[in-house]
């Protein structure tokens, strides 16, 4: 991209937001509440099948209208048409950034470098629909003629936090009689507890790598090919029979030793961080059946078409990015919590670590100047009710704003006794009490002594939103997942900077490459690096030896 972009600080809507902060920066929620008996209802937004509350932020009428204004002239509306036309609005890389495209209905058109992309997505569906119900029904079997019964997928990043994300997420629906594993990291020890136990003539392995050469998953991967052929006494045919590929690179595959029909591709307009709908989830159709993937694409596809048409004051991304904005660069918050209250979300705050941090986590604008404002906030959380007893007290009591988001469903999928009633009394009441606190007076009338009351005070004003839905399905998931991936658009958008790479994740790399023969060579290396890094190179050939 050529030419200066304006940086936000410059834009008329950011100058008065910083006037306008000064003004509402000591107002209380309580106050706000109490002027105003109608703003639980009317700071709500609602679209496909999720509701969102965000009355519990620190905000008025005057707020929503500058943040929207800022949305306004920072061009989100020009760039929300741009994405879906297939532009290439990933700069530093010339690429398009078509998740949407992934779960566009069949029939659609979107247009990259005059090809109608649509085509060739469905392709790949109805390629992995047929692998997926020939396995499930038995059809597909392994090398010795047994039934697959246990799928290992193997990839890192977004190859792997999506997968294990919607595997968690979807237990309810998944195939029971079969076992799902994911293994990621390079450690030996994540493969090993992986395939402990498992029978080799009843494993899948789902090999995900867009280029078939990143080193953890290669790694991995040979490491699961030298397990599966020792199993078959030396026998490589075994491989083509117990291992596919979601990769484009066919040269690579074929070399592995797997057929390259039992191949599933996908785009390099798709990051990886937002793959989980492509053939990155061949895991989860096999986890679920089709027909529940289509139904989870269908969700994606509902909240892409409401943030691509909807006016962003009833727009849920719009609205969820924006109020980020608010409260990370005027009220200086850092991190935000993100606390579903079901146990089947319990890998969602991973997920969205990689999603939000990844996309948004960089100093350096379009044009490449250094940003003189805060960007990307850190992402954290856990499954509530665990959290209320480990880190709520620092959220309630503690010196550092944490605004939270709350996920909670109407239903459970588990009804058990009142389990369920107790749950949302829980999450609701906990966003009461972040709100609201709990005033000295209010505390000293119950009659705690005066030398206690201190500790019982809660001040409140913390702000949160809560996102609720009917029940926890394949389809409100996909609501889900797109409500903050467009919600990280979004404030990439207005921070000005490219969501789509992530050349942070580079450097390191790179030094792991030259790191690595300097810790297996067989005789002293030359180390040039600093004196820490030579010391720990050292200190670890040193332990690497037989006492």
């Amino acid at each position: 991209m050529k030419g200066r972009v304006k940086s936000i600080t410059e834009l008329n809507a950011w100058k008065d937001l910083k006037v306008h902060y000064e003004k509402i920066r000591g107002t209380r929620l309580r106050d706000l509440f109490a002027d105003d008996p109608g703003r639980g209802k009317r700071m709500t937004a609602e679209a496909a099948g999720l509701y969102l509350d965000y009355s519990k932020n620190i905000v008025n009428q005057d707020t929503l209208e500058l943040l929207l204004r800022l949305a306004e002239e920072s061009g989100l509306r020009s760039m929300i048409d741009a994405m879906f036309r297939g532009d290439r609005i990933n700069i530093t890389e010339n690429r398009s950034v078509l998740h949407v495209a992934l779960r566009a209905p069949r029939g659609s058109s979107i247009i990259v470098d005059g090809e109608n992309v649509v085509p060739g997505v469905h392709a790949v569906l109805d390629k992995m629909v047929n692998f997926v119900n020939r396995l499930r029904s038995g059809e597909w079997k392994g090398y010795s003629g047994k039934r697959i019964r246990n799928v290992i997928n193997i990839g890192i990043g977004g190859s792997d936090l999506g997968p294990v994300m919607a595997y968690e997420a979807l237990k309810y629906f998944s195939e029971r009689s079969m076992t799902f594993g994911f293994v990621s990291n390079i450690d030996g020890t994540d493969f090993i507890e992986a395939s402990i136990g498992l029978d080799p003539s009843e494993t899948l392995f789902i090999v995900s790598s867009k280029t078939f050469t990143t080193l953890e998953t290669m790694t991995n991967a040979q490491t699961a090919r030298s397990w599966l052929i020792q199993a078959f006494d030396g026998d490589e045919r075994a491989v083509a029979r117990h291992f596919v590929a979601v990769s484009t690179n066919a040269k690579e595959v074929s070399s592995f030793g797997i057929d390259t029909a039992n191949m599933f591709e996908f785009w390099d307009w798709v990051g990886g961080r937002y793959s989980m709908d492509s053939a990155i989830g061949l895991s989860t159709m096999i986890s679920i059946g089709p027909e529940n993937f289509l139904e989870l694409l269908d969700g994606f596809n509902q909240m892409d078409e409401h943030f691509r048409t909807t006016p962003f004051e009833r727009n849920l991304p719009v609205l969820m990015g924006l109020l980020g904005i608010w409260r990370s660069n005027f009220f200086g918050a850092e991190t935000v919590a993100v606390l579903p209250y079901d146990q089947y979300l319990n890998r969602l705050p991973a997920y969205l670590q990689q999603l939000t941090m990844e996309s948004n986590g960089k100093y350096v604008t379009v044009d490449g100047a250094r940003v003189d404002y805060q960007t990307g906030p850190i992402y954290w959380g856990e499954p509530g009710t665990n959290g209320q007893h480990s880190f709520y007290q620092l959220i309630h009591q503690g010196t550092k704003l944490i605004p939270c988001d709350f996920i909670l469903f109407a239903q459970s999928l588990n009804p058990v006794g009142r389990h369920h009633d107790m749950l949302l009394a829980n999450v609701i009441a906990q966003a009461e009490a972040l709100a609201f606190g709990k005033t000295l007076e209010e505390v000293k009338a119950d009659g705690v002594p005066d030398w206690l009351a201190p500790h019982k005070v809660f001040d409140g004003n913390r702000p949160s939103s809560v996102i609720l839905a009917k029940q926890l399905t394949p389809a409100i998931l996909g609501n889900l997942i797109a409500l903050y991936e467009h919600s990280v658009f979004t404030q990439g958008v207005i921070w000005r900077i490219d969501s789509f790479d992530q050349w942070g994740v580079e450097l390191g790399k790179a030094l792991a490459q030259r790191i690595i023969p300097e810790l297996e060579s067989d005789f002293e290396p030359d180390l040039h690096h600093d004196s820490s890094t030579n010391n720990l190179i050292e200190r670890c050939r040193k332990f690497k030896r037989p006492a």
